[in-house]
């Protein structure tokens, strides 16, 4: 799967828990994580709106170390086919730009009725939930995202975070299929 290129759109990279388990799972070499910085922006002006305890700053180290730890990740160039492109929601055509110009096959997403499939097929692209996108990266290669949870789960530390109470969070993403599976390898997490 190490050829698969997948979008992260704005919306899985706002909740915390979820983008931490996203940028973990892109340092597995299973698939390559791409953004542009518009996507960037959009998810760190709805946090800084939502989360008035939080920085800029903070939100701008976080966004560096995304961009510094995943190869070639960023998508630069795409603002031109923008006006080329329809969507239901006009505000997402720089994302559909994006995966279109960065060669994704999958635009990860909670998003998927804003890029609906006889538009995204022309560009043999698809609108992945992150519980399918995650469950399908867990039946192809078990061990290495159960090492990527583990090792995420070892970062925790205020508080640290057992496997039942981290399964919970994941559970509160709407990641359902994603807890299953992994209540297969909870050993292993």
């Amino acid at each position: 799967m190490a050829n698969i290129i997948a979008l992260y759109d704005s919306c899985v990279l706002y909740p915390a828990p979820l983008r931490d388990l996203l940028m973990h799972l892109a340092l597995t070499g299973l698939f390559c994580a791409k953004w542009t910085d518009a996507i960037h922006d959009e998810w760190i002006r709805n946090v800084l709106t939502n989360r008035p305890d939080l920085t800029q700053a903070q939100l701008q180290r976080t966004r560096e170390l995304m961009d510094a730890h995943t190869l070639d990740c960023l998508i630069t160039d795409h603002e031109k086919l923008i006006p080329t492109l329809s969507l239901p929601d006009p505000n997402d055509k720089h994302v559909l730009a994006a995966a279109i110009k960065g060669s994704a096959s999958i635009i990860v997403t909670y998003n998927l009725k804003d890029f609906p499939k006889n538009i995204l097929n022309k560009f043999n692209i698809e609108a992945q939930h992150p519980d399918i996108f995650i469950a399908h990266l867990i039946d192809l290669a078990p061990e290495l995202v159960c090492s990527a949870i583990k090792r995420l789960r070892s970062n925790l530390k205020n508080p640290p975070m057992g496997s039942e109470t981290y399964l919970t969070i994941l559970r509160q993403q709407a990641l359902l299929q994603t807890v299953d599976r992994l209540y297969k390898y909870i050993t292993y997490i």
